[in-house]
């Protein structure tokens, strides 16, 4: 019986040090899966934010491919007055067209509407600042 008394002795401490050591990694397995589930909830969200931009961008690529069936039609348009109409209802679908803001300048400098034509060179050099044409045309109004 002392020999049992001894041992429970022994016995009790130890099964209360490896219960302890048990809960402690428990918890350390907690701690890492809620950050495991943290990180993955981020990457959906990443995930999530790539795929609207991509949806975004393929219909502003959609947007400009049907911007420049206006654009077709305004250089071939007889009338400057339907060629105008026809450069903005493009621009209206694809406004970082930096060539089309050039063509519609060209178009309403040559009708005599210069304020009109500068602001539509000055776009076309916000959105390519090394179109040479259009820092050209856009330097010729600004000197009259």
């Amino acid at each position: 019986m002392r020999n049992l008394f001894r041992l429970s002795f022994i016995l009790v401490p130890l099964v209360l040090f490896l219960s302890s050591c048990q809960s402690e990694v428990l918890r350390q397995q907690e701690e890492q899966l809620r950050q495991q589930e943290e990180e993955i909830a981020r990457q959906r969200q990443e995930i999530e934010a790539l795929r609207v931009a991509k949806q975004t961008e393929e219909q502003k690529r959609q947007d400009c491919n049907r911007a420049f069936g206006y654009y077709e039609k305004a250089q071939s348009a007889k009338d400057p007055r339907d060629a105008v109409s026809l450069y903005r209802q493009g621009l209206k679908l694809c406004p970082n067209d930096d060539v089309a803001h050039y063509e519609l300048g060209k178009i309403l400098q040559s009708s005599g509407q210069i304020n009109e034509a500068q602001e539509e060179f000055e776009a076309a050099l916000k959105i390519n600042p090394n179109f040479t044409d259009a820092k050209r045309q856009f330097d010729a109004i600004r000197k009259r």
